[in-house]
């Protein structure tokens, strides 16, 4: 574990009691009352007959958002998510070599940010099986804002199919249990592995009792930064199954940690499987404008120079499975991931060493409600086992703490020792080829 001297100390102390005075300012009560449904549920059960004399409502529940309008044509509910967040990465300056012996910079970060905005505006209309949802997304660390949306209709419980911006199901954070994990962003190896979201079409449903699947054909791996115009035609293919055999479910969003105190022994069990044939979506020359995939020292796939000097991959298949098991009982979490990557079918400028990359890691992580409703406490950790001997790892863990015992408000600590970060993200936690202590802050409202 790596000791901080005594000034970096020292400002982290400063650092995190300015933060926890931040967050311990007044703030508006929110309602007792939990829960909070996945994305698409119980379209069928939309009131089919006006509710409100004059088809407005104030309604609220927690995490569900506000119900503004409730009509037997249409309804209209609004929610909204907000971070802000302290990160520091330690030590602040820092180099690494990569895995073609060339030395780089590590860029550590120690910020304050309103880090992520969203506003879900949805319902359905004419029809109670026929839902839609818009999105206004915003990063405040990046100055980025996107509005997105997607269309669903479900036609029985075994068939939910729909459009719009979706998930490429890459593994078991991408498929709706955001943002009910232990702290605000995903581990280390979920991170490195995964897929992002893109435009596109999607199946889902439960044909069988306890047993539900996800597919979905994309448009690409990620659509962050890759327009239409230089996109390929290429498309990406995922799919998933979840089997719930104890009870048939896992809680608001199948998220982590066990909040709702399970009084039987709740379980889940599941596979994701992933292809997609990516490109640059840039001319040589140029920054890539494909920077979902990374090799395990951290550089972009398709930056120049990261498989040989002097030499750019152009294109390359992505391949990847996952397979997840989780439980949950009275107030106890466990949930753990394995995954599989491979990267291969390289077109590049010129030769490179390798035919293929296969990258295999784990992630895992224990939680207990130490105080119901009120305060989690978890660790966890993870290791990515690579073809370059580097086999990143990390050992987390945290505290988060509920004022209102409700997911509505969260006030998060995260701690993260690293050995050799394969990731970097302004969406998360991680700096590439970072090996040090990073800290983080944060309190989010979801309602």
């Amino acid at each position: 574990m790596t000791v901080l001297p005594g000034s970096a100390a020292r400002s982290v102390l400063a650092s995190l009691l300015l933060v926890f005075g931040i967050m311990a300012l007044p703030a508006v009560a929110l309602a007792q009352d939990d829960g909070a449904p996945p994305p698409v549920e119980d379209s069928t059960k939309v009131a089919t007959a006006d509710k409100y004399a004059n088809s407005i409502a104030g309604e609220f529940t927690p995490a569900k958002g506000y119900d503004i309008i409730k009509t037997s044509r249409g309804s209209l509910n609004i929610s909204v998510y907000g971070l802000f967040r302290y990160l520091n990465q330690l030590p602040g300056e820092q180099n690494y070599t990569d895995h073609l012996g060339r030395v780089r910079a590590v860029r550590a970060r120690n910020d304050l940010n309103w880090h992520r905005s969203m506003v879900w505006f949805s319902g359905f209309f004419y029809n109670p099986r026929f839902r839609y949802t818009m999105t206004v997304w915003a990063l405040g660390s990046t100055q980025q804002t996107l509005v997105f949306g997607q269309l669903y209709y479900t036609a029985s419980k075994a068939l939910t199919f729909g459009a719009g911006m979706a998930p490429n199901l890459t593994n078991r954070s991408m498929q709706g249990s955001w943002p009910f994990w232990a702290a605000t962003d995903r581990q280390m190896s979920e991170e490195f592995m995964r897929g992002g979201f893109s435009s596109g079409f999607f199946a889902l449903g439960e044909p069988i009792s306890r047993l539900k699947y996800v597919v979905s054909l994309n448009t690409n791996l990620s659509q962050l930064g890759v327009t239409a115009s230089n996109d390929s035609r290429d498309l990406a293919y995922s799919g998933s199954l979840s089997w719930m055999p104890t009870t048939g479910e896992f809680g608001p969003r199948g998220g982590l940690a066990d909040f709702e105190e399970h009084k039987t022994v709740a379980t889940r069990f599941g596979g994701s499987v992933s292809h997609a044939r990516e490109d640059r979506a840039a001319p040589l020359g140029s920054p890539p404008n494909e920077t979902q995939l990374r090799i395990s020292d951290g550089l972009y796939l398709f930056e120049d120079g990261a498989l040989a000097n002097g030499v750019t991959v152009q294109k390359a298949d992505y391949d990847e499975f996952a397979f997840d098991a989780a439980l949950k009982y009275k107030g106890f979490g466990v949930q753990t991931e394995f995954y599989n990557r491979r990267l291969s079918n390289f077109l590049a400028t010129g030769p490179v060493p390798d035919n293929a990359i296969t990258d295999r890691g784990y992630m895992v992580e224990l939680s207990h409600m130490i105080v119901p409703s009120k305060l989690n406490l978890y660790v966890a950790g993870g290791k990515v086992f690579d073809q370059y001997d580097r086999n990143p790892s990390e050992l987390a863990g945290g505290l988060s703490f509920f004022p209102f015992g409700s997911r509505s408000w969260r006030m998060n600590l995260h701690v993260i020792t690293i050995d050799k970060s394969p990731t970097a993200s302004n969406f998360g936690y991680y700096t590439a080829g970072q090996s040090g202590t990073t800290v983080s802050l944060a309190t989010d409202i979801l309602l």
